[in-house]
């Protein structure tokens, strides 16, 4: 406290003091004592604010990253090998560290994925991907829960900041404050990505309208979204309001409620996969090579055995015949040696002894496998085919015509073999890079290719070098593959976009040029997504070598065209996943698809079963006559010289099933006792019998004996005196 002198001012008349000032500066002391005290209470009894703090090792600059829906916020120092999770509250404690994460090398830098690619079925709240010297590492942080993979958790995922833009620049320089509209991240209601529509479009003929033939009432339980889910809530029939009144719509205006309702669904939406049980697995393989090129599917199939690459010199690859599982030797395996890199090989789908073994030496090589399989390692091919003067892509065998074989090399063609022959036919030109990817069409007379230069081709190899068709494909640069759908009509492509997410494209093989008439974003993966397609369900299964899930969607040539099922996660990655012909499926179990999954070690059967009520029927819908394509439909030269064919037909079903379309109509049986029962009075009377009744029964009898009575007494005699 400052006092002024002026307050001690002396009189100049009399020399004397004056009273009145020296009182009235007295008074003021106190009160400014007293305030001063009161001050120092108020500091000494207010609680403490502090500001929360948090220390962590390390000299580098920590570089921030927050998640404002989660509150979680990422750590992570340049040049260290540790990324920490903290969630940020604000009130205590105010950080809470929920993870610290090593990685195998140091952080250059760090980025958070956007929300919109999570995989949110997965119970992943946030995604980070580290910048190393030589790579980039995504890191995933998942929430556990009792049904991920299978339901969305909204507690996870409030609404998010959607990618729309609130306003312009200029609505911002003149003061504008919108602010960015929110959406969900529930894979039903995300927005509809806009497709391109071609002028003319041609549909396959479906025998109805979308609104007349709803394929379902559920929605599916699978984990992303795509471009067909919809944007309404999904609710039962049972349990939709309005169609249990009495006021129920006609037929076609209830169809096409609940079709609004529901969306788009598929009769295969509930499809399960299951790995088979461990008796039929091959076990204990040793020396597998996991760096196969990505133009390969990593390792091949057919009815009787197996052939996976070995990473040991000399390009040898081992045969396992399928009817022997079980735990293979620690010994050496005979195998079949190529002497150099193996880039692609492939069985003849008509021969299930023949193997094209493709190598980094620019030449096929054909191998043909003894009956019962290797006794002896192979080290002569039967027919060495030679004309690519670079390192071949990939291979594939004619789906209808015997000994036709097809290759595209780093030499940039694409090159027709006749194997009756031993020569090359054809050089198929037009590429500007890289051939990621090659298709015969079902009928045999075309051939896609999809390459790194943007675009999707489409060939008729027998009449023209150069493509027929060419449009635009993917955008992403990572690698892509291409398949023939919906009776040939179609194109479908997996791919990456610009940002490096793997998605699904459709083109109509009609009209390359309109690029795609629908795409679905999946998520950021940098394994390219291998396609199986079965014609007869028009089921796509994909899934990539390292992944872990496999995504199941149906095809369809309409709106929404993709329609998304449930996946499959498999316990660990995968190396590969290769299918099996339609015969090898039990119909008993309502099985659609039976492939082989390669991981580190094994070769695990996986069986996809659709849940079906009456199993004791043959499917009828969902087995159609399957096409024989383990049966050649023509020769080789005889499609060279312009001849077409086409593949047998064959009933799945066995002779003791009868089709669940023939299945006798069952009664509905009434659960319930009609109201009539619940609403019958009874006298007072009546009611006291019943009651009496019902006592007389929990009672039992009175006339009957007692239990005591039945029992044998002791003998006089033996009672001791």
């Amino acid at each position: 406290l400052s006092f002024s002198p002026q307050s001690f001012s002396f009189s100049e008349d009399n020399k004397q003091p004056k009273t009145m000032s020296i009182q009235r500066t007295k008074s003021i002391f106190k009160v400014l004592l007293f305030f001063a005290i009161a001050l120092c209470i108020v500091f000494l009894t207010a609680p403490s604010v502090r500001t929360p703090e948090c220390r962590l090792e390390g000299s580098m600059m920590l570089v921030p990253l927050f998640d404002d829906d989660t509150g979680l916020l990422m750590l992570a120092g340049l040049g260290d090998t540790a990324i920490d999770c903290f969630e940020v509250s604000t009130s205590e404690p105010f950080l809470t560290q929920v993870s610290h994460c090593m990685t195998d090398a140091s952080t250059r830098g760090i980025a958070m994925v956007p929300k919109l690619a999570l995989e949110v079925i997965s119970c992943e709240v946030t995604r980070v991907l580290q910048l190393t010297d030589s790579c980039i590492v995504p890191i995933s942080y998942q929430v556990p829960r009792k049904n991920s993979g299978h339901e969305f958790h909204d507690d996870l995922y409030p609404d998010t900041v959607g990618t729309t833009p609130a306003m312009s620049a200029e609505e911002w320089w003149q003061g504008g404050n919108k602010q960015v509209e929110k959406v969900s991240l529930h894979p039903g209601k995300r927005p509809k990505p806009a497709a391109k529509q071609p002028p003319g479009k041609k549909e396959l003929p479906s025998g109805g309208s979308k609104e007349d033939q709803p394929r379902g009432s559920s929605t599916s339980s699978s984990p992303l979204s795509t471009p067909s889910s919809s944007a309404a809530p999904s609710h039962s029939p049972s349990s939709t309001s309005g169609l249990s009144s009495g006021f129920l719509p006609s037929p076609s205006q209830s169809g096409k409620t609940i079709q609004n309702l529901m969306g788009t669904t598929s009769k295969f939406r509930h499809i399960q996969g299951a790995v088979m049980h461990r008796d039929k697995h091959i076990t204990n393989i040793r020396n597998l090579n996991l760096t196969t090129p990505g133009e390969c599917d990593g390792f091949c199939v057919n009815r009787q055995r197996v052939a996976v690459p070995l990473a040991i010199s000399g390009g040898q690859i081992a045969v396992f015949e399928r009817s022997g599982p079980g735990r293979q030797p620690d010994t050496a395996l005979p195998t079949i040696q190529n002497s150099v890199n193996v880039a692609d090989f492939s069985w003849d789908p008509f021969d299930t002894h023949r193997l094209a073994v493709a190598g980094d030496d620019a030449k096929i090589r054909v191998w043909q496998v003894p009956k019962g399989g290797l006794k002896e390692t192979l080290t002569e091919p039967k027919l060495v085919l030679q004309g690519h003067t670079e390192k071949i892509y990939s291979i594939k065998f004619h789906p209808l015509a015997s000994g036709v074989l097809v290759s595209s090399s780093y030499d940039l063609t694409v090159r027709l073999w006749n194997l009756e022959s031993g020569e090359q036919v054809k050089v198929l030109t037009g590429h500007q890079d890289q051939v990621f990817g090659i298709a015969w069409s079902p009928n045999g007379k075309l051939l896609a290719t999809v390459c790194k230069d943007g675009k999707v081709r489409v060939y008729d190899p027998r009449n023209s070098t150069a493509p027929v068709q060419e449009g635009p494909g993917p955008e992403g640069h990572r690698g892509a593959r291409v398949v023939w759908v919906c009776d040939g009509k179609y194109l479908l492509v997996s791919g990456f976009d610009n940002r490096s997410e793997r998605g699904l494209y459709l083109f109509s093989a009609d009209s390359l040029s309109s690029g795609p008439i629908a795409n679905a974003a999946l998520n950021v993966a940098p394994s390219t997504l291998i396609p199986f397609y079965d014609p007869d369900t028009s089921v796509v299964i994909l899934t990539g070598k390292g992944d872990t899930r496999v995504y199941i969607y149906e095809v369809v040539p309409e709106d929404p065209y993709f329609i998304e099922c449930s996946s499959f996660n498999s316990p660990e990655p995968h190396k590969g996943l290769a299918f099996l012909p339609k015969t090898e499926c039990n119909v008993r179990d309502v099985e659609i698809a039976v492939g082989l999954m390669l991981t580190k070690t094994t070769i695990e059967p996986v069986a996809f079963t659709v849940p079906r009520v009456k199993k004791d029927f043959f499917q009828d819908d969902v087995y159609p006559d399957t096409d024989v394509w383990w049966e050649p439909a023509l020769t080789a030269s005889a499609w060279l010289s312009g001849s077409n064919g086409q593949h047998k037909k064959l009933s799945l079903k066995p002779k003791d099933m009868t089709p669940v379309s023939e299945a006798p109509k069952e009664a509905p049986v009434r659960k319930y006792l009609p109201s009539s029962v619940y609403l019958e009075e009874k006298t007072d009377e009546q009611k006291k019998e019943e009651l009496l009744s019902a006592m007389v029964a929990k009672l039992g009898n009175m006339d009957d004996p007692l239990p005591q009575e039945s029992y044998e007494g002791v003998d006089d005699e033996e009672w001791d005196d």
